[in-house]
């Protein structure tokens, strides 16, 4: 069934809070009303398979019978941080090491939400790269999964190869594709999607 254009909206709003177990969570509308309804199948679209409490997150919505619904993620925005390394780890680092280390196509290898780390394989290394929750949340992420790709910026930190940054692997390709090789063997887990037709935002109705 055709998507009735008039009930879709452009949002921005704030992840009220996300559960990758129960696979899905809410959003509150800058604007106000009711929470909206935001799946997991709808962020996986996006590219990633989770969302940090607090982030920032621009969608199209749909009103259904049971409530208003994100049927689109457009970005997301990693929530505000206060200027501090999100790491002790991080502290005696020279200025510039973080952001200007490359970013490197990745898998997880496993990740313990309730430890609060993982470990992840950089592609051609054995090498584990130690992941923490932290990194995730100011990531924009608040879990991974087993095998899942992603890109780092992986530094030599206090507990050896670290992460200190992560997002997904398509916002990596599509965002900043000069700073990394497209690996076109690598296996994305992104499901390829018609792009819909541009929704008004709520003012514009």
């Amino acid at each position: 069934m055709a998507e009735d254009l008039n009930s879709m909206y452009h949002v921005n709003g704030l992840v009220k809070w996300f559960d990758p177990g129960k696979g899905f969570g809410f959003v509150l509308a800058d604007d106000g009303g009711p929470d909206i309804l935001l799946h997991i199948n709808v962020l996986r679209n996006f590219g990633q398979s989770s969302v940090a409490d607090g982030a920032r997150i621009e969608i199209v919505t749909h009103q259904t019978d049971r409530g208003v619904q994100a049927i689109e993620v457009v970005s997301i925005t990693p929530p505000e941080c206060d200027g501090e390394p999100v790491l002790s780890d991080f502290a005696d680092l020279a200025d510039g090491v973080l952001d200007d280390a490359p970013l490197e196509p990745a898998r997880i290898k496993w990740f313990d939400k309730g430890k609060g780390f993982g470990f992840a394989n950089v592609f051609g290394s054995s090498e584990d790269v130690f992941v923490h929750i932290e990194v995730l949340r100011q990531s924009g992420l608040a879990d991974l999964q087993p095998g899942e790709a992603m890109a780092m910026r992986v530094v030599d930190g206090k507990r050896g190869r670290m992460a200190a940054k992560v997002m997904a692997w398509e916002f990596a390709v599509n965002g900043v594709p000069a700073e990394m090789p497209i690996e076109t063997s690598m296996e994305t887990s992104a499901e390829i999607i018609n792009i819909a037709p541009k929704a008004p935002s709520r003012e514009e109705v």
